[in-house]
């Protein structure tokens, strides 16, 4: 089968126009970005609300069924993992931000409608790799529960917080498991923080998003470990007051990044 050599050319050229180019950001534009991203807050509460309200909804749900099948003893370990489902449940929060920057009038319809045709897509991977993220590590929390206090069952949430605070096994765990949860954040953010959006905003696959994610923290390493310390900052302080605080933090989050990712993420070539 013969090929024309000058198509070829073009599409390779199309190819490499339309890869995502990642550029280089500072403390300026995190600053600038969450300014935008309040404003999206204080434009549109509503939806902001909505989102925040269905993840902490989420949140309170995971917490009730620790203790309704007999392991509330996790309790800390799924609230602290299930942070790392944020980045998808705020997909609504960076369509309002892009309708709102393209000038395009806010509505349910529109705004649940678009979520919904990219869940069926690109996005619906991306989803799953963070809910397997999630898995691999409430997996891993077992993993180092059996380690590091043999097979004890709990019967209470404050029979285990007296016993990881007491005794050298629990200290251990405890260390252990932070150390481990930092790093399985700190993976989760590397893969995600720019991938929902240019999912959100492009035809790439999830793959090429991901790449495109870590490609932007190796760039600007210490502005997105700046971000992330700041995000897990306000997700734990939201967290604590039984998730309520989640209404307005995760919205807030959701429009700052993605004005982040329009910092980060260069247009497409035209």
């Amino acid at each position: 089968m013969s090929t024309d050599p000058g198509r070829s050319a073009e599409a390779a050229e199309e190819h490499r126009r339309r890869q995502p180019k990642v550029r280089n950001i500072d403390g300026r534009d995190i600053a600038e970005a969450f300014a935008a991203g309040l404003a999206d807050f204080r434009a549109a509460p509503l939806y902001g609300l909505f989102f925040g309200g269905f993840y902490a909804i989420g949140g309170l749900f995971l917490v009730w069924l620790t203790f309704g099948v007999g392991i509330g003893y996790l309790t800390y370990p799924f609230a602290t993992g299930f942070a790392l489902l944020g980045p998808f449940v705020a997909v609504g929060c960076y369509e309002v931000s892009r309708r709102r920057e393209a000038g395009l009038p806010l509505a349910w319809r529109g705004i649940l409608g678009a979520m919904f045709d990219q869940s069926r897509r690109e996005l619906g991977w991306m989803a799953f790799v963070t809910l397997f993220i999630f898995l691999m590590w409430m997996y891993q929390v077992r993993i180092l529960l059996v380690l590091c206090l043999g097979l004890k069952n709990f019967t209470t949430a404050t029979e285990f917080l007296h016993v990881a605070t007491s005794t050298p096994e629990g200290f251990l765990f405890l260390v252990l498991v932070h150390l481990d949860g930092a790093i399985v954040s700190l993976v989760a953010f590397t893969l995600t923080v720019v991938s929902f959006p240019i999912l959100l905003d492009r035809e790439v696959d999830f793959i090429t998003a991901m790449i495109t994610s870590v490609k932007a923290v190796i760039a600007n390493p210490k502005t997105m470990l700046s971000w992330a310390a700041i995000v897990t900052a306000l997700m734990f302080v939201a967290v604590i007051p039984a998730f309520v605080g989640l209404f307005v933090v995760l919205p807030i989050l959701g429009h700052t990044t993605w004005h982040l990712y329009r910092r980060l993420v260069a247009p497409v070539e035209v």
